[in-house]
């Protein structure tokens, strides 16, 4: 398969000369065009600071980060606002829907921004719509669903421009138990149904069991991997996770 994300030699430093601190230190992986990648780490790892890297919120140190073979540690200006309306697409925890329009409206915005004609947004929102469960929540408004329905709502936004890469920050993070679930399996089906590539930050394992690689994140270094086996069932690769987890320095509840 081909690479989407490249990360080479990342750094990150915070902080002015003789008070720095580094968030990243030297973190190389890859992944490839398919792939649903989880990051996790304790607190304070750097694995909020590699996501916001390689989604530019963050300008790196050092390294360099190639999305789909593109160095997009230099991107500025209007680049770096194409890159973002168009090569990725974010899942956050707080949903971030405008309350003013309604589900089909806040998914059909980014392709309203890319100048797609009418009908064609018509029919790619609805398509995913029904691959995402919440047909029927199109016409409401943030507030008329419940946290599942905006958090499904906010992954179509994501993945309805079909970006190169698919970014979720702890989506599961202000949901319940069920919701969470629910999400998750979406996520799943965005993965093996579209084949769209997703990176996920989460500090909950059970979360993490969905991907189907882990990559664990300790003192700003890549600790280790973890890759799910093809017929491996979803709870032993949680097993192996919570093994990992207790080598990192801390149980599943300390990992946030």
């Amino acid at each position: 398969m081909a690479k989407v994300l490249e990360v080479s030699n990342l750094q990150k430093y915070y902080g002015s000369k003789g008070n720095l601190t580094k968030a990243l230190d030297d973190v190389s992986f890859s992944v490839e065009s398919g792939e649903f990648v989880g990051i996790m780490g304790a607190s304070g790892s750097g694995k909020t600071t590699l996501l916001n890297c390689v989604s530019t919120i963050d300008v790196v140190s050092a390294g360099k980060i190639l999305l789909d073979g593109k160095d997009i540690t230099f991107l500025r200006g209007e680049a770096l606002n194409a890159f973002r309306r168009d090569e990725l697409g974010f899942i956050f925890q707080e949903f971030n829907l405008l309350d003013t329009m309604t589900a089909f409206e806040n998914v059909a915005l980014a392709l309203s921004i890319q100048k797609v004609p009418a009908k064609e947004i018509k029919e790619k929102v609805e398509k995913i719509a029904a691959k995402l469960g919440i047909t029927e929540v199109l016409e409401k408004y943030p507030y008329q669903m419940s946290g599942g329905q905006k958090q499904r709502v906010a992954c179509a936004r994501a993945v309805v421009t079909d970006p190169k890469l698919i970014l979720a920050d702890e989506p599961t993070g202000a949901l319940d138990s069920k919701s969470s679930r629910m999400l998750l399996e979406s996520l799943m089906t965005l993965n093996r149904e579209l084949g769209s590539t997703i990176m996920m930050v989460t500090h909950d394992a059970l979360s993490a069991s969905y991907a189907t690689r882990i990559l664990f994140i300790k003192d700003g270094k890549l600790f280790t991997e973890l890759r799910r086996e093809e017929k491996e069932d979803r709870k032993d690769f949680f097993n192996r996770i919570i093994q990992v987890q207790s080598l990192l320095g801390g149980d599943a509840d300390e990992m946030a």
